[in-house]
């Protein structure tokens, strides 16, 4: 039975695969629009993929290789890779959330995560950028489900509205489950943002015949924009032609192997090999094989800015990346002269600065005296100081460190 099983599934992705792409765009956008498919709400049919591997230099000294940013306690109790998976877990059963990270970080991973299968706990040999993540996860899916539906989302995102969030990644599954349609979450800009990239997105899509009617309203995306210089991002935000791209994605096995097959067929035999490997057992071994000779690149240039079938779903909730430190600033009660604090803090004449006490013990007051528009961050061996328009260079200072022989233990 085991072996019929799996050869079903070999077809079945095959099958999946083989089917008639999309044509040019302008033959494209209604067949987004009126999708067909059976529209299963099925919760043991969705499946969660969170990438959890980035270094997260820039939050340095707190964030390090081995214990980076989504896995860090910054603005609660939880990390934010916990937080993460808390937020699907309404949606999607814990059995079938499948978080993709490194080998540095997996034991980290697992001991925060308990109660997650181990199998769940998927270790990139070397990082290959989020295409070969995504291209991993699909292959962990279709192994799984090849009628499932898989949302992939980043680790490290705050999202305040935690309900709303929820409704729009239900509403998304929905679609996607539908048919052909690759969903991707952009947020409402509410300021020129140069750190992000956009989405520029046209016509409303109707709801699909014979389906539910959506609270989020989805639109077919027009183009792709990386990230602009300020005043480019001020046009974009006065048109209101413009979403953040949030780097959420929603689709079906099937959506995504058809679009892999299409648009990068080294990938899509990578996916094909991969997907026999799990169904296998044998994908550890294969990936530590395989994985380093994969390409990098973005799932953004080998996908989404080439397919004529993407659809952006409105995220009508608060979000934030939290990129830097200076974005700590947003979610943290400023005192009367704009200082954010996470920590006893003490000060003269200082005004518009980021304070951040990250050790673990024996913490003292940090006073200060005439400091604007500075980040001043204390852990239990190291201490950052910068400008505030500085920060985007602590990822240099982190590779500085990195090649210094008594340094390189602190990154």
């Amino acid at each position: 039975m085991a072996a019929k099983k799996k050869a079903a599934k070999k077809k079945a992705v095959k099958k999946a695969a083989s089917k008639k792409k999309v044509g040019k765009k302008k033959a494209a956008k209604p067949v987004v629009a009126a999708v067909p498919g059976s529209g299963s709400g099925s919760k043991n049919d969705r499946f969660v993929i969170i990438m959890a591997g980035g270094k997260g230099e820039r939050f340095w000294p707190v964030s390090r290789e081995a214990t980076p940013k989504q896995l860090i306690k910054i603005l609660g109790d939880k990390s934010f890779l916990q937080e993460a998976v808390e937020r699907c877990l309404p949606l999607v059963p814990l059995r079938n959330i499948i978080i993709i990270t490194n080998k540095v970080q997996a034991p980290e991973v697992c001991r925060q995560l308990p109660k997650l299968p181990k199998e769940n706990v998927v270790a990139e040999p070397v990082g290959r950028d989020t295409c070969a993540a995504v291209t991993l996860g699909a292959a962990i899916v279709g192994a799984r489900s090849t009628t499932g539906t898989m949302a992939v989302l980043p680790a490290d995102h705050v999202i305040p509205d935690e309900k709303k969030f929820q409704k729009v990644l239900e509403d998304s599954f929905d679609l996607a489950s539908r048919g052909q349609a690759l969903v991707t979450i952009g947020i409402k800009p509410d300021k020129p943002e140069t750190g992000y990239g956009y989405i520029k997105f046209g016509k409303l899509l109707p709801k699909p015949k014979g389906g539910k009617k959506y609270r989020t309203k989805f639109y077919v995306a027009d183009a792709f924009k990386e990230k602009p210089d300020y005043d480019t991002a001020l046009e974009y935000v006065n048109s209101g032609q413009y979403r953040w791209n949030a780097g959420m994605f929603i689709w079906s096995f099937v959506a995504v192997a058809e679009a892999l097959q299409k648009h990068q067929p080294e990938m899509d035999a990578a996916c094909h090999r991969w997907f026999e490997a799990a169904a296998k057992g044998k994908l550890d071994r294969v990936l530590k094989k395989e994985y380093p000779a994969i390409k990098k690149i973005s799932i953004d240039f080998a996908l989404m800015e080439k397919a004529q079938n993407v659809v952006v779903a409105d995220g009508a909730f608060m979000w934030d990346d939290l990129g830097n430190w200076n974005a700590l600033a947003r979610h943290v009660k400023n005192d009367r002269e704009g200082n954010a604090a996470l920590a006893k803090f003490v000060h003269v004449d200082a005004a518009r600065n980021i304070i951040f006490d990250g050790r673990t013990t024996n913490r003292t007051p940090i006073a200060v005296v005439g400091l604007r528009d500075s980040i001043l961050v204390q852990t239990d061996d190291a201490v950052l100081l910068a400008h505030k328009s500085q920060s985007q260079k602590i990822k240099l200072l982190v590779k500085k460190l990195g090649e210094h022989p008594k340094f390189k233990k602190l990154v």
